[in-house]
């Protein structure tokens, strides 16, 4: 069973403390810090409530291995990120994700970027058709402009973004571990908006959500989750 190691993991990665936690929970900090020792386990009504809390199921607050690398994710904090021009690429195919970045790096290689600002996220006008019997799945790429008004060799619609709020947090990729941090971050992202009365924003002129990957100097991978809040 991994329910303390888990309890600790999600906790931290919303920013909550022990103390706000008892509080929602109803319980004492002492009570929390039991838990989270591993040295009583919570009733089965105070099992479901965090499980309300973590927008996790009974099964992975219990069994789930959570306690791969809590060091991979840094603090979600809440960003403004400032306006900007773009053009995107949707790609519905088996591996739409590869398929979508590979077009927008070779448009990035047309326009001569050198570091070319890349970001992605899931498209969801998929058929269950395509999903469950072609095993296929939806994926925009999308290529930062900085000098959108002065480019005459686009041929493809320009996009802006006006400035905007994100919640956000940075994980720290590790090889063969993706599928699991990954929707952890996004698990921990929601948890946060649950917890601080946070709603996403749903605007069609918004990307609702996106993903932006990147290397350090020393060559560590890195993923930068952020989705809108109103």
């Amino acid at each position: 069973m991994h329910f303390e190691k888990n309890l600790q993991l999600l906790r931290k990665m919303t920013n909550m403390t022990q103390e706000t936690l008892a509080e929602k929970m109803k319980v004492s900090r002492q009570t929390v810090s039991k838990w989270e020792s591993g040295s009583i386990l919570p009733e089965v009504e105070k099992l479901i409530d965090l499980c309300k809390i973590f927008h996790c199921s009974l099964d992975q607050l219990l069994q789930g291995n959570m306690d791969y690398s809590s060091e991979a994710y840094s603090e979600i904090k809440i960003v403004t990120v400032e306006p900007f021009c773009y053009i995107q690429y949707p790609v519905i195919s088996r591996n739409p994700e590869e398929d979508a970045i590979t077009h927008v790096k070779n448009w990035a290689k047309h326009l001569k970027m050198e570091n070319p600002h890349i970001i992605g996220w899931d498209f969801p006008q998929v058929s269950q058709e395509q999903v469950n019997v072609f095993h296929m799945h939806g994926y925009t790429a999308a290529l930062i402009l900085d000098d959108a008004g002065n480019r005459n060799d686009i041929d493809t619609e320009i996009l802006r973004q006006n400035r905007q709020k994100y919640l956000t947090i940075t994980l720290r990729e590790k090889a063969g571990e993706e599928f699991t941090l990954i929707p952890n971050a996004y698990k921990a992202l929601f948890s946060y908006m649950a917890i601080n009365d946070l709603k996403q924003k749903h605007d069609p002129a918004v990307i609702p959500c996106y993903e932006y990957e990147y290397s350090d100097r020393d060559g560590v991978e890195y993923m930068d989750i952020f989705i809108a809040i109103s």
